[in-house]
């Protein structure tokens, strides 16, 4: 069992009950298991190889990780002709998938000056595909409601401000924070409902051999805000745009949405009003899960990536009359805390300290 970690119990069983499956359902025998990566949740993917090829086993523990919603989701967006990974075979009792392998090319290293245009539209393009798919059969995929959506901005308040800068907020201070939230959750709820990837952005499509992209970490898509996927994918948390380029893409996702009559009524103007406030929850959120995979399960790495996030979210509320009161709370309390305890974050937020 060549490379494979023989402490680790659950990669050495993973690896037989691959090798197991293949030589009973396939022509191919399993030689080695290589680590692909782990990933922002308990999953973790592994690479079986034999003499034709490759495929991808994954762990996911069963305590921690639905692998059903993974399994019933992948074959929906399959159906729907979404270049996802093929479900081979699958264990839930023991949280273990045998997949089909992308190869390793993701989008964001391709990401240049003179790529980012043709990628993006593909990618957008993309996206319309997947906010058609039907909920699975077996797995109906649960709502984008206010309830989820004012649970995950409450992140930002528990995890970001009370925990990661131990920050105490006035009374007062907490009615902003969750009146806006409020604000926000019920404007997006008058957005058109589609199938949200939920983490659509450059680190989770992948460039083929083929030329398609593929799409994987799919498995906590919800039915919600038509813009949701957009902003993923166009305000990532690992990699920036030029404001103005990134009106113009929202722009040409609009049309797109129109020329599909899939969108009426709905003005430039509008369209990006729901992109902003779609972005404002989502990087609330995004700051808060940061902190809390810091905090909680010791992945620090995402910490380096907030000071854009937070430049996101700064930028995307400051021109609304509506956000005027947490802007200023965010401006005057929350962001010196922040630069107090990251001063190199101020390379970025700089332009926003009074």
């Amino acid at each position: 069992m060549e490379h494979c970690n023989t402490n680790d119990s659950r990669q050495k069983n993973l690896y037989q009950w691959a090798s197991l499956y293949l030589q009973q359902h396939t022509s191919h025998q399993a030689q080695s298991i290589s680590m692909v990566s782990g990933d922002a949740s308990f999953r973790r993917y592994f690479r079986i190889h034999h003499a034709q090829g490759t495929y991808i086993a994954v762990d996911a523990p069963p305590q921690t990780e639905n692998s059903r919603a993974f399994v019933a989701i992948a074959q929906a967006l399959f159906q729907q002709g979404v270049s996802v990974p093929e479900v081979i075979a699958y264990d839930f009792e023991q949280g273990f998938m045998l997949l089909s392998d992308l190869g390793d090319t993701l989008l964001r290293p391709c990401l240049t000056e003179q790529t980012v245009d043709g990628l993006y539209q593909q990618a957008m393009r993309e996206i319309l595909v997947m906010q058609q798919s039907p909920s699975p059969e077996n797995y109906p995929i649960p709502p984008y409601d206010q309830t989820r959506l004012l649970f995950e901005m409450s992140l930002f308040k528990d995890w970001f401000v009370a925990q990661y800068l131990a920050l105490s907020l006035t009374p007062e201070e907490i009615k902003v924070i969750d009146d806006t939230c409020q604000q926000v959750a019920t404007a997006i709820a008058e957005q058109p409902t589609v199938f949200v990837h939920r983490d659509y952005h450059s680190r989770n499509l992948m460039l083929l051999a083929n030329g398609k992209l593929g799409v994987i970490d799919f498995q906590d898509a919800l039915m919600g805000a038509i813009t949701y996927d957009l902003v993923s994918l166009l305000r990532d948390a690992y990699v920036e745009w030029p404001n103005q380029q990134v009106v113009a893409w929202v722009e040409d996702f609009r049309q797109l949405l129109v020329a599909q009559g899939r969108l009426n009524n709905i003005n430039q103007q509008q369209f990006l009003t729901w992109f902003d406030w779609m972005g404002a929850q989502r990087h609330l959120k995004v700051l808060g899960i940061f902190a809390r995979l810091s905090i909680r399960d010791g992945k620090h790495g995402y910490l380096n990536d907030m000071p854009l996030v937070f430049k996101y979210l700064l930028n995307e509320i400051k021109d609304y009359p509506e956000f005027n009161a947490l802007n200023q709370l965010l401006i005057s309390k929350i962001l010196p805390s922040y630069l107090a305890k990251n001063p190199q974050a101020a390379a970025m937020l700089g332009e926003f300290v009074q």
